[in-house]
């Protein structure tokens, strides 16, 4: 993908933003592809020259993040400390992307590049529709448990005054589906989110579960609730409950 300079960033954020919005200082707006470029690094990725509008709307649009709904049904208790929570999240819509690189880190992060210009302008309305969490990533497992297969489905929940009339992307690789009511077993951890760590965290899951049918063993997900930029950020390992 071809490098961007940052005179063209300069040109290309005043552009991009929204008219009732305050344009970037230039010196901020360098500072910030670059730490962002530098993000991209770490996971094997080229930062496109199209993202620049998307990450100067995400940084000022970064103060809230609405969540996605759900229910606690249970907390698990193991040294005086919350092991796991199950929870219950309803039928809603969520707009998911396929990907399928080399490595894990590079498909969620050329994933949700994609996710980023739906919502920050690429969509049927043209505006920014507003950051939620978790973003989630769905991901399986080889029979033998051992390695992450290469395609991945990450999933950005779409704020609720667009539950009913969803803006239609412009990119055809996104749709908006409604996914049924899903009943997961969470698990928190910190730092980053890799497909060593992945395997380990739902290994842990399982010691502590110990055997169960009525888990799916071979489908899991990753729930992020930070940017990759930001350090020791939070997340949780999902182990989804078959349906009855």
């Amino acid at each position: 993908m071809a490098r961007i300079t940052l005179e063209e960033l300069n040109e290309m954020d005043d552009e991009d933003l929204d008219e009732d919005e305050e344009p970037m200082e230039r010196e901020e707006q360098n500072r910030l592809f670059s730490h962002w470029e530098a993000v991209a690094s770490t996971h094997q990725v080229t930062l496109p020259q199209d993202m620049v509008g998307p990450i100067v709307q995400m940084t000022q649009h970064n103060q809230t993040r609405e969540p996605a709904p759900y229910t606690a049904l249970s907390q698990h208790e193991k040294c005086e400390e919350i092991a796991y929570e199950e929870r219950l999240y309803p039928s809603k819509k969520w707009a998911c992307i396929t990907t399928g690189e080399p490595k894990y880190e590079q498909s969620i992060s050329m994933g949700f590049m994609k996710l980023m210009r739906y919502i920050c302008k690429e969509n049927s309305l043209r505006c920014h529709l507003g950051m939620t969490v978790p973003v989630i990533t769905e991901i399986h497992l080889n029979k033998e448990g051992t390695e992450l297969l290469q395609d991945v489905i990450t999933g950005y929940y779409l704020p609720e005054e667009f539950q009913l009339n969803p803006p239609l992307p412009m990119d055809p690789e996104i749709q908006v589906i409604e996914r049924a009511p899903l009943q997961v077993i969470t698990r928190v951890f910190y730092g980053n989110t890799t497909e060593e760590t992945i395997l380990q965290e739902i290994h842990l899951l399982w010691e502590l579960l110990g055997s169960t049918d009525n888990v799916l063993h071979e489908t899991y997900m990753v729930a992020t609730y930070e940017n990759p930029g930001v350090p020791n950020r939070r997340n949780e390992i999902w182990f989804i409950r078959r349906a009855n």
